[in-house]
């Protein structure tokens, strides 16, 4: 994966992400399930021009999910958190 758009998949905009947002400087996104930490932590740098100090990786199952008598899965996904430098910040989460 050469391109950051290849890497980070959408921001993830929940109450705990909000939280950790504007008190540890953390943001968090939904990324390839093939990424890597140096390949998610690059394609932040270069989407936001932000300095990442630390990726937090985890795999996320799929929820169980039925439909009549149709039982089946949600995709599982991976997650990331990205801790930036102090005093950065990635604006599009801002207003938010």
């Amino acid at each position: 994966m050469t391109h950051s758009k290849d890497v980070i998949r959408r921001p993830l905009l929940t109450e705990r992400s909000n939280r950790q947002r504007e008190v540890e400087n953390k943001y968090s996104f939904e990324v390839d399930r093939r990424a890597t930490k140096t390949e998610i932590r690059h394609a932040i740098q270069e989407a936001f021009g932000v300095t990442v100090t630390s990726v937090h990786v985890m795999h996320v199952r799929g929820k169980p999910r039925r439909v009549r008598l149709v039982e089946g899965r949600k995709r599982d996904w991976k997650k990331a958190i990205v801790t930036v430098e102090k005093g950065q910040t990635i604006s599009f989460f801002e207003g938010v």
